[in-house]
């Protein structure tokens, strides 16, 4: 009966490394609020489902505002992915999911022209007998597009930080080269030595004369 919990516990574990291997992790990240001119720039859309949202079908609009102007439909899925027609015709790639979780598109080509609010609305349908009811949300990004990219001062203090551990550790590693160096001349100096003063002993005391040895 002892081997009764033990089994409990390896089953328990085999069952939450099974789950974490077959269940995503869904993390709602916020997009990035900068893009460059000339470059691609994903914005980033993700609505995680809650365990009731499994058999609801999702729904995505995408909106973009100029400013000071109104919202314009650019992109949508409902089953099929659509392209309205818009200044940015061509220009749109989907980057979604297949769970629906991450809704996300790709602008290519960015220009100044496209800084603005973009929406992302988000629309799950539940599959139920009964009735089917809505669940919306929605993401909105202010993005802003420049010329040329600027220094990140997070990257710059982390890239200065890992110069100065790399200096760090190939002086540490010299030292201790040395050091190693050093410990090892002496044991075989001072091996030398106590091989020179046995050999010095005559023969007829060599049986009661142990060569020290140093460690």
């Amino acid at each position: 009966m002892a081997a009764l919990p033990r089994l409990v516990c390896v089953s328990s574990v085999v069952l939450v490394v099974w789950a974490g291997f077959c269940c995503a992790v869904c993390v709602e990240v916020p997009s990035e609020t900068e893009a460059v001119q000339g470059k691609s720039m994903k914005l980033l859309c993700i609505s995680c489902m809650k365990r009731e949202e499994v058999t609801a079908s999702t729904m995505v609009e995408w909106f973009y505002r100029p400013e000071g102007g109104k919202d314009e439909p650019i992109y949508e899925y409902r089953k099929t992915n659509h392209e309205f027609q818009s200044r940015f015709s061509g220009r749109i790639q989907w980057n979604g999911s297949k769970d629906m979780q991450d809704v996300s598109i790709t602008v290519l080509n960015v220009t100044l022209n496209d800084s603005g609010i973009y929406t992302c609305n988000i629309t799950r349908e539940f599959e139920f007998e009964i009735h089917r009811p809505l669940f919306t949300s929605s993401r909105l990004i202010h993005l802003t597009v420049v010329e040329e990219a600027g220094e990140d001062f997070t990257s710059v203090i982390s890239e200065i930080m890992m110069y100065i551990l790399l200096v760090f550790l190939t002086l540490w590693l010299l030292i201790e080269m040395v050091y190693c160096y050093r410990k090892v001349s002496k044991a075989e100096e001072a091996a030398q030595e106590n091989a020179t003063d046995y050999l010095a002993i005559p023969s007829e005391n060599k049986e009661n004369c142990a060569v020290p040895v140093e460690e």
